[in-house]
């Protein structure tokens, strides 16, 4: 079924949908939605409501509008299509809110622990009641973060029904605040599907799989999860035969799944990126749409007002960033013929808030050093498993773990649940695996030694030649007992910034004043505060023993400190304590 937005009023009455081809409470007096009423069952309706009027219901048939129409109405559309006359249109509109109540009425209500009770469009409910999307109830939101925080249980299943909420939301607050944007149900709901959607190519323990596991076991192959959501959306939808229901929802297949991928991945054809508009699932007029999911401009988005959220309640850390005030603070404005995202003035301090809360969230959580070493352990595991590891896919094909991404049928069994599978697996080729597997379960981990910094953030790349390096700093001063090879270290480079590495990204949000809101402007840091960060990017290098005798690991230290002196790293904050002959004090205790 066609949306006015492309057809218009003058388009052909639209074809009844067929009754069942969708879940929902049913219609008064009819099995169907009333956005799937034709024209005649809505002519009915309005008859029923007391509009009879004569040439009102013949110009409704005339100009074969139908309920999805109604439901899709942007604002004056009534006035500029004359099909009704002055006297009617307040009866109309009365009208139209009762439609949109019971079209409200078949919305599922979910107990969210951090949005509380929300309502859930029938479609998104018919996604989310899939094998493809139940799969990320085993997906951890933290991965090995779990393993430190005992509150971090959460699953990317209930952060992606967040986002998909969290995404009407905004989109419902500038269609309020700006009737003139024209914004409709369609785009409301192709928003909706994209936040619900845009995680659905997660791997076993989220970053972990395609920030460790993919770079060492693939090395040459630039993977990202967003690619495998837009595979397993695709997959999805054609897999439940989704697309009858999709349309009968008012939905144009071939521009909306279009917008729907565009908004997850990026735009689809990677030639298109040259030319002055990308994307092919809306017009330039609408723009500030795909800003509203993942936001490639400045990161601002719904996604992590989400996360920042939940993630900070499962972790018991305060979050100190409200999504809610920020909702009333923006709007839409034009600048360069292309329309974006702004918010108030006045709210530039609560932005650098929110980067600062997302910056103390990976030094405290996601970049943990213990709940690193973790993830690195079951990595290492992982790599150990890959070759033994059958996944089987569509056709009876036979995939590891890391190719499953190549084949949907295949992903779609590829959850934490692998952890388990090697753990209590009886088969031999995964002992090696299985072992690594015991020592976490035994929290026999490798050593933390300690932490150091470059002089400049792109002086160290993560490569092996680093635990090589390493071990051939042994002190030449009072040198330890033990030689140590490049195998008995582990070396973790962690990069850390407010979003955009070394970019400040509030350079590139654009506010509005209070004196003119259609206007746009940009805000320096120096017109905000002196006491803002100078560097918004950082590196931080850790590294690991693998021995547990404390001998060895002593060793170790001293090696590692040796090393920093050589680098002119900053010293580890232990150093004067664990090596004093290394590192002489520069100063005295007072």
């Amino acid at each position: 079924m066609g949306s006015p937005a492309g057809g218009g009023w003058g388009a052909a009455p639209a074809k009844r949908a067929r009754r069942g081809a969708s879940r929902g409470p049913e219609a008064e007096g009819d099995g169907s939605e009333p956005r799937r009423w034709d024209t005649e069952r809505l002519c009915q309706h309005l008859a029923r409501c007391g509009l009879g009027e004569p040439g009102l219901l013949p110009r409704f048939r005339e100009h074969g509008v139908t309920a999805s129409m109604l439901l899709d109405l942007p604002a004056g559309a009534f006035e500029a299509t004359r099909v009704c006359l002055p006297a009617e249109r307040l009866k109309v509109l009365a009208c139209l809110d009762k439609l949109q109540e019971q079209h409200m009425d078949m919305m599922k209500v979910f107990n969210d622990p951090i949005h509380g009770h929300i309502e859930i469009h029938p479609l998104l409910v018919r996604i989310i009641d899939t094998p493809q999307f139940q799969r990320l109830r085993y997906i951890k939101q933290l991965g090995g973060t779990y393993f430190v925080f005992p509150g971090a249980s959460h699953n990317r299943f209930e952060h992606s029904i967040g986002v998909g909420y969290l995404a009407g939301c905004l989109v419902r607050a500038l269609k309020e605040k700006q009737p003139e944007l024209d914004i409709t149900q369609r785009d409301i709901l192709c928003v909706e599907i994209a936040g619900l959607c845009h995680d659905l190519g997660h791997g076993p323990f989220s970053h972990m799989f395609d920030g460790r596991f993919i770079p060492l076991t693939r090395p040459d192959w630039k993977w990202k999860h967003e690619t495998a959501s837009v595979k397993m959306f695709e997959h999805l939808i054609t897999s439940n035969k989704l697309e009858e229901v999709m349309e009968s929802y008012g939905l144009v297949l071939e521009e909306d799944l279009n917008f729907i991928k565009e908004q997850i991945g990026g735009p689809t054809d990677e030639a298109a990126c040259e030319i002055s508009w990308p994307y092919h699932g809306r017009p330039k007029e609408k723009s500030f749409l795909y800003e509203v999911v993942a936001n490639k401009k400045n990161g601002i988005d719904v996604d992590k007002w989400d996360y920042f959220a939940r993630d900070c309640h499962h972790l018991g850390i305060q979050n100190n960033f409200d999504y809610k005030r920020l909702l009333k603070f923006i709007r839409v404005c034009e600048v360069k013929n292309q329309r974006h995202i702004c918010t108030r003035d006045k709210e530039v301090g609560n932005l650098y808030d929110m980067f600062h809360t997302r910056n103390c969230l990976h030094r405290r959580a996601y970049q943990h050093k213990i709940g690193n070493i973790i993830e690195i352990m079951i990595t290492e595991a992982l790599q150990k498993a890959d070759k033994f590891f059958k996944i089987e896919g569509s056709g009876g094909k036979q995939y590891q773990i890391s190719t499953a991404m190549e084949d949907m049928e295949a992903y779609t069994k590829l959850t934490d649940n692998i952890y388990l599978e090697i753990l209590h697996s009886s088969s031999p080729e995964l002992k090696e695996a299985q072992e690594i597997l015991r020592k976490i379960e035994r929290r026999e981990l490798y050593k933390f030694l300690g932490e150091t910094q470059p002089g400049t953030r792109s002086e160290v790349v993560q490569n092996n030649s680093l635990a090589e390096s390493i071990a051939k700093s042994k002190p030449e001063k009072d040198p330890p007992d033990v030689e140590l090879k490049a195998e008995d270290f582990v070396v973790d480079v962690v990069n850390m910034d407010y979003g955009m590495k070394e970019q400040n990204p509030i350079d590139n949000v654009l506010f509005y004043c209070k004196a003119d809101p259609s206007k746009a402007v940009k805000i320096s840091k120096e017109q905000v505060s002196k006491l803002l960060p100078k560097t918004f990017a950082e590196q931080v290098i850790r590294v690991y023993c693998k021995s547990q005798n404390p001998v060895i690991v002593s060793a170790a230290k001293q090696y590692f400190i040796q090393w920093c002196m050589e680098k002119n790293f900053t010293k580890p904050p232990d150093s004067d304590v664990v090596a004093p002959h290394l590192v002489p004090n520069e100063r005295k205790p007072e």
